[in-house]
């Protein structure tokens, strides 16, 4: 059987979320491996491009709305006022589909926003499962090692799905059945719209149960299924952050295991974290402690690690970066940073460029070749290809209200302690004095020297610290007829 459009995708996610005590973020905002909750529930949701797709929100709805908004178009949401039931939210869900009178034709699928672990596959699996066979109803299940708190599924002699109890519905004997409700469902459209409209809140939680349209659309003669997860971890809900740390480590180990089978070397997966959207080509190496994060990408040969944070950032191509900080930065094929290296947003080495040790680099671009060795700040400037920029130097970008641009050309070699009092340009092949406050041009070739003359005041100090051992070491230097410097 041709499987039917997917007509809409409803995510639910207007709980409370009480057991996450928190309160100023609801629980569907809480973030794994560089997504929220209900971001990982939309994004599995849009790998099979539904005609509409619309999450269901309530409690601190203004905050998901604004997110959802924000980062994935074309997302529509229902405001579910009171929390009165699964059921109740899925019709609040398809009244707001169908306010212009148009009727859905196809699958609905209902997923949850708290089970970051859902794929694509897996929802694709259950839609197609659910076309094949000709269900009113399919249900996504699982069996686990520990079903307290999930809905179990009760099954006929034949095998086939009969109900879907709730935990505190359910007696000692259903209690024992392993195999749980995931809150996953694909419907017929139009039955679903048929079975909500039948719910009643005859339960001790006095709520509409999405799950009762089971148990209607079964007695109404319609076939229900089920899909039995491959891997029961697909389908755990988030309730505390207890939970939430068991699913981010499962979520990264997942990711770490396929950025390993793709060629990349995970030396210390235990201490390695990499976000979702996170890319890499082969030959990788990613060293123990490091957090890749947001949408980084890895060239194919280069080195990030030990204890390297990375985020929005590209590494180029047999690059190396070692304890550093890199954030929304461009990093060179065969460029090296670090160690103990910060690069801010908009920097950009180009290729064989440094920036080594306690170097923060801002707003800039180092050309092929450059360096900046060590100990020193540089924003909002170029430096040229070939150029080598002395320890301690610091470009002096701000005047208080506005920042301005250093441009040191190429092939310069600037003295160690420098100041660079922007706006200034050092021209190609020059350079500059050690020690100096550089705040007029630099012309091509010249050599900038900007510092006071030395001046030597003999005997300063035995008349100033007599009695130190400053003076005493002075007194035996003299004693013993060693040069003057």
């Amino acid at each position: 059987m041709t499987a039917k459009k997917t007509a809409a995708v409803i995510v639910l996610a207007a709980g409370g979320g009480t057991r996450m005590k928190s309160n100023r973020l609801p629980k569907v905002l809480h973030e794994i491996c560089g997504r929220s909750l209900v971001g990982h529930a939309v994004a599995a949701a849009q790998e099979l491009e539904p005609e509409h797709l619309v999450v269901v929100v309530g409690h601190l709805r203004e905050l998901v709305a604004a997110h959802l908004e924000q980062h994935y178009a074309g997302v529509r949401t229902a405001v579910q006022e009171q929390q009165n039931g699964t059921g109740h939210a899925v019709r609040t869900a398809l009244d707001a589909l169908t306010a212009d009178g148009t009727a859905l034709d196809g699958t609905v699928l209902v997923t949850t926003g708290d089970a970051p672990l859902l794929t694509g596959a897996t929802l694709r699996a259950l839609a197609e499962a659910h076309a094949e066979q000709g269900n009113g109803v399919t249900v996504l299940t699982a069996v686990v090692p520990d079903a307290n708190g999930y809905g179990r599924i009760l099954r006929d002699d034949h095998g086939a799905v009969a109900a879907i109890v709730e935990h505190k519905d359910a007696t000692d004997e259903q209690r024992a059945v392993s195999e749980i409700n995931s809150g996953v469902f694909a419907f017929d459209a139009k039955l679903l719209a048929e079975a909500l409209g039948r719910l009643t809140t005859d339960n001790v939680q006095g709520e509409e149960y999405l799950t009762d349209t089971l148990e209607i659309l079964r007695t109404g003669g319609h076939r229900v299924g089920a899909v039995v997860a491959d891997d029961f971890r697909d389908i755990l809900g988030i309730n505390d952050r207890v939970q939430l740390a068991e699913a981010r480590r499962m979520l990264n180990d997942r990711l770490l295991e396929q950025a390993m089978r793709a060629g990349v070397t995970v030396v210390d997966p235990a201490t390695t974290w990499f976000d979702v959207q996170v890319s890499y080509e082969p030959d990788a190496v990613v060293l123990p402690g490091t957090q890749l994060q947001g949408a980084t990408h890895l060239g194919e040969g280069c080195t990030v690690g030990p204890n390297s944070t990375v985020t929005d950032s590209t590494i180029g191509a047999g690059a190396t970066v070692s304890n550093a900080t890199v954030i929304e930065a461009e990093v060179g094929e065969s460029a090296s940073v670090g160690p103990y290296a910060y690069l801010r947003p908009g920097a950009k080495l180009a290729r064989k460029a440094k920036a080594g040790t306690y170097v923060e680099i801002k707003n800039s671009e180092l050309g092929e070749g450059a360096k900046v060795p060590h100990l020193s700040y540089i924003g909002d400037a170029t430096i040229g290809e070939g150029s080598n920029v002395g320890a301690a130097s610091v470009t002096v970008n701000y005047d208080g209200v506005n920042k301005h641009r250093t441009v040191i050309g190429a092939h310069c070699r600037t003295g160690s302690d420098n100041m660079f009092i922007a706006p200034v340009t050092v021209g190609d092949g020059a350079y500059t004095a050690a020690g100096s406050v550089i705040y007029q041009d630099v012309p091509a070739g010249s050599l900038g020297v900007a510092r006071a003359q030395q001046r030597n005041i003999a005997g300063w100090v035995a008349r100033k610290r007599p009695g130190t051992a400053a003076a005493e070491a002075a007194a035996k230097a003299e004693a013993s007829g060693t040069p003057e410097a």
